[in-house]
């Protein structure tokens, strides 16, 4: 389904010899990058494996939001939400952006904490939150179970469609000049004096001296090959589409264990909240010392899963040459199965916060593989041990609202312009062994 319904876009045909810039995938991190490099008059050529927006950033659920944010992460998200405020008229595009504001309502006592503790942070930081009471729940969400107590508002948030902003930009950025060419996998790079000289691909060989690694789940393994340990795990998203006659907001709105958000196709796009599948596989146990604090702190939220994952990532070739097939031909988009017991959670959850939910009735399911880095922060970052590879990586469930921010970063820093938005903490070099073997493999 999930497929099906992912806006196309006119793919070139083949790459050209010659870029300033090669972009290694298509999702909103890589195609955000490549719009801003087009507009700033950047020969930028971009290559997906598969289909541009196939994979995670068209299966995320559609929130555009700054509330709830790690502080380190917070500057990234209000500008990306200054950016999409206006990006649809800056480019003359449709990516179903709608300002709807976003309400996060609490029941357990852990919930009212964590948001309350959120709202005095937001305070001082002057932005546009404020804590609801019960009845100021119902001004705002008219129909919610008076279970909740408490609220946070954030008015100034929204939503977006997945299913069509990311190849909307994408063919934004070609009218500016940008090449992207789908199904054209990338099998690494060359060097030259130690940096990078080219990007070969399966369509031939494309000489350059920058490349963005903005692979999503596929970055690690891309980068492994390099000599590069970039500590990052998969999760399983599970989401849904539900219609209902309820007349419920059309703002996004979660819980402790349900969100739903208002579609443009008049359905909604609903998920268990705080619920991800994390599949065991041989980088489970590679990276156990890193992702351990986050596995004690976050394990309630995870449902830890052993089954054909392991196997096949554990048959799947790590190092691979130039002129070889890689995974990323033999696997051209991530399609999971979705993990069904979350949705039937979810309509059920939903029927008790708005009694309206309860003739909601699912129309379609899907899942996808959610990047995650140990600290839950992206990395927007220079690969210091190869001079000219920048990686776009790591979002953790958080990229598509972060997307166009991610890529006016990326790309004011590819252009040598001084970012807006101050790039430490997204430093790849905050983790530890990332390079021990790329300075060998660059020689």
């Amino acid at each position: 389904m999930i497929l099906d319904n992912i806006q196309k876009i006119k793919s070139d045909e083949n790459p050209p010899h010659h870029a300033d810039m090669v972009i290694i995938g298509g999702g909103i991190a890589g195609v955000a990058t490549a719009l801003y490099l087009a507009e700033a008059g950047v020969k930028v050529v971009l290559c997906e494996k598969g289909r541009v927006g196939a994979e995670q950033s068209a299966r995320n659920w559609g929130w555009v939001r700054q509330m709830g944010r790690d502080p380190l992460e917070l500057p990234l998200t209000i500008r990306s939400l200054e950016l999409w405020r206006e990006i649809d008229q800056r480019f003359g595009i449709d990516t179903g952006y709608r300002e709807t504001g976003i309400t996060y309502v609490c029941r357990t006592r852990a919930e009212i904490k964590e948001f309350s503790d959120w709202a005095v942070y937001a305070e001082k930081a002057n932005m546009a939150s404020c804590k609801l009471d019960r009845k100021g729940l119902q001004e705002v969400l008219p129909g919610i179970s008076d279970r909740y107590s408490m609220g946070l508002h954030t008015k100034t948030d929204g939503r977006a469609e997945p299913w069509k902003a990311v190849p909307q930009m994408a063919q934004a950025a070609q009218r500016l000049g940008a090449v992207i060419v789908e199904n054209c996998a990338v099998r690494g790079i060359e060097h030259s004096g130690g940096a990078l000289s080219g990007v070969v691909t399966e369509k031939g060989t494309i000489k350059t001296e920058r490349a963005l690694l903005a692979g999503g789940a596929w970055s690690r393994l891309f980068l492994g090959n390099l000599g590069i340990n970039f500590p990052q795990l998969k999760l399983l998203g599970t989401a849904a589409r539900i219609e209902s006659a309820a007349d419920v907001p059309q703002m996004p709105v979660g819980g402790g264990d349900f969100s739903f958000r208002k579609r443009l196709d008049g359905g909604y796009t609903v998920a268990q909240r705080n619920a991800n599948v994390a599949p065991i596989v041989p980088d489970s146990f590679r990276l156990m010392p890193e992702f351990f604090p986050t596995l004690l702190s976050s394990w309630r939220e995870l449902k830890i899963r052993v089954g054909g994952q392991f196997l096949s990532e554990l048959k799947m070739p790590r190092h691979w040459a130039l002129d070889e097939v890689t995974p990323f031909e033999k696997i051209r988009t991530l399609d999971p199965l979705p993990h069904e017991p979350f949705n039937r959670n979810t309509l059920k959850n939903l029927a008790k916060v708005f009694p309206g939910f309860a003739d909601a009735r699912q129309t379609h399911s899907w899942a996808g593989m959610i990047d995650a880095t140990p600290d839950a922060i992206p990395v927007i970052s220079e690969v210091e041990a190869i001079p000219g590879l920048f990686l776009s990586a790591g979002f953790s469930g958080h990229g598509f609202g972060s997307g166009p921010g991610a890529g006016e970063m990326m790309a004011e820093m590819v252009r040598g312009v001084t970012p807006r938005i101050d790039p430490k903490p997204f430093r790849l070099t905050r983790f530890k062994n990332t390079h021990s073997e790329a300075a060998r493999i660059a020689a």
